[in-house]
């Protein structure tokens, strides 16, 4: 049977996570320490104690990452291990560790940068981002073409993809939409027109702190967000993630490719359900199966005989 480990984005950080396997074993706690040292975060005070900085995008990048490497040694612990992997946007970073290209203090560390630099290439209240429900990626295409400072952000899955950019072409984009037939344009919660051209600079800074990053072989293949595709050359990873900040998340191509490569289960590593959301609308014979508690692991070795 072939496994695939995916990994969420932003969006679905919360209070409380690995809290479990924390407490359980020091070797997650060791790794809380290591997180804390590699992103100048108290991160036992962003993971575990109620605050507001977690839906920061500065921290909530490294504390995610954070948790779900956590949750990834847990798995490999317990013998399960993934034949490929891939990771929604920031959850790239998470298949770079498991695929042994990229050390945990390396993820955090850079995942802290990649944050900040996101954050702060565009002043905040510039840009924004959109979902449209109910449209194909050519009728959207047709429908902003018109509009400058506006362009895909993230093809999710059929019927759902994300619009970026300027806070007015965004804003002007939408009854646009609406028209052209979606069933729903929502706005979103975020800081920034994260994955636009917009964010060129940041991408090209977060290139000169990669630089000094030594990145392991890949001991499994990985699908990168620029392309959809396989990449099993450690050479073309600091590329695309430079490229990746500012170009769109080709999720739905990503769940196309594991299901052409024979995938036929898919743990969610972290918290939330975004993962199992989109393989449902996109590859249901793919079974996906969540794992961010402890219990959910025996659930899992159950399950898996």
């Amino acid at each position: 049977m072939k496994i695939a480990f995916c990994y969420p984005g932003q969006g679905v950080q919360q209070v409380g996570m690995a809290e479990g396997f924390v407490k359980s074993d020091e070797h997650y706690a060791d790794m809380i320490s290591e997180a804390t040292k590699a992103s100048g975060v108290d991160m036992n005070k962003l993971l575990f104690e109620p605050n507001d900085d977690i839906n920061i995008t500065e921290f909530t990048q490294p504390a995610l990452v954070t948790a779900c490497c956590i949750i990834t040694d847990a798995l490999l612990l317990a013998g399960i291990k993934p034949d490929v992997t891939a990771g929604l946007s920031l959850g790239e970073y998470c298949s770079l560790y498991v695929a042994g290209a990229m050390s945990f203090e390396d993820a955090v560390r850079l995942t802290r940068i990649r944050g900040k630099l996101m954050s702060s290439e565009v002043p905040a209240g510039e840009g924004s981002m959109a979902a449209v429900i109910g449209l194909d990626a050519d009728t959207i295409e047709n429908a902003i073409k018109d509009i400058d400072g506006v362009w895909c952000a993230n093809f999710n899955c059929p019927g759902q993809i994300v619009i970026t950019g300027k806070k007015e072409s965004v804003q002007a984009a939408m009854p646009k939409l609406t028209e052209a037939g979606a069933k729903k344009v929502v706005k979103l919660n975020v800081s920034g027109p994260f994955h636009s051209p917009l964010l060129k600079g940041a991408g090209d800074k977060l290139a000169k702190e990669l630089e000094s990053v030594e990145l392991g072989n890949l001991k499994i293949p990985y699908l990168a967000n620029v392309n959809g595709s396989v990449v099993t050359d450690k050479a073309e990873i600091k590329g695309l993630l430079q490229a990746q900040v500012s170009s769109p998340v080709r999720w739905e191509q990503t769940l196309y490719e594991l299901e052409k490569m024979g995938v036929e289960k898919i743990i969610e590593v972290g918290p939330g359900k975004t993962i199992a959301g989109f393989v449902r609308k996109t590859v249901p014979s793919i079974e996906v199966i969540g794992v961010s508690t402890p219990e959910d692991i025996d659930k899992l070795l159950e399950k898996l005989g």
